[in-house]
């Protein structure tokens, strides 16, 4: 056998329908699309996604389905016993040294501080949020709580309508 002997499979190839070519296209006289209607017309039919006025399925999934809130902050969360694991007495705890530490994976990202675990020495931590519970086991323990500004970025800060300029200056302000 040689490649000019191959031929295709019987019935492999089959010649496509020349619909609207007239009665030797053997679609007979409305080739094909019935009579009269929206969809024997030039341009007629409608789209995959119309379903007859009903509200169709992918602008009702949404509803169905949820959302997601652009405006959401997520904070990288540290315990106390994070802290106290990693951090020794009279240091000083903010998110660039939480960072160098691996307890958070960003430096740049708002910070939580949530009050599972025990802090038994005074430190100075730095975050964007604390909880009530971290926030009074950190004082008790002789330490200092100070909440840091949170920078608006992304959808935020285009709802708070800031020129890039302003963002940048916040970034500046915080990092100083």
């Amino acid at each position: 056998m040689k490649l000019h002997h191959l031929r295709p499979a019987k019935g492999a190839k089959k010649k496509r329908t020349r619909v609207g070519r007239g009665y030797s296209a053997g679609k007979g006289k409305t080739a094909g699309r019935g009579t009269k209607g929206q969809n024997a017309r030039s341009g007629g039919g409608v789209s995959p996604y119309f379903e007859g006025g009903q509200l169709p399925l992918a602008r009702r999934l949404p509803f169905k389905r949820g959302f997601t809130n652009i405006f959401r902050i997520e904070y990288q969360e540290v315990n106390l016993e994070g802290l106290a694991r990693v951090f020794q007495e009279g240091e000083t705890a903010t998110p660039q040294t939480m960072a160098a530490k691996g307890l958070i994976k960003k430096a740049d990202k708002p910070v939580v501080i949530l009050g599972r675990g025990e802090l038994p020495f005074k430190l100075d931590v730095h975050a964007h949020r604390f909880s009530k519970s971290a926030q009074a086991a950190i004082e008790e323990a002789g330490g200092s709580v100070h909440k840091l500004e949170l920078l608006l970025t992304g959808a935020r800060a285009t709802v708070k309508k800031l020129r890039k300029e302003q963002v940048e200056a916040l970034r500046q302000q915080r990092t100083q």
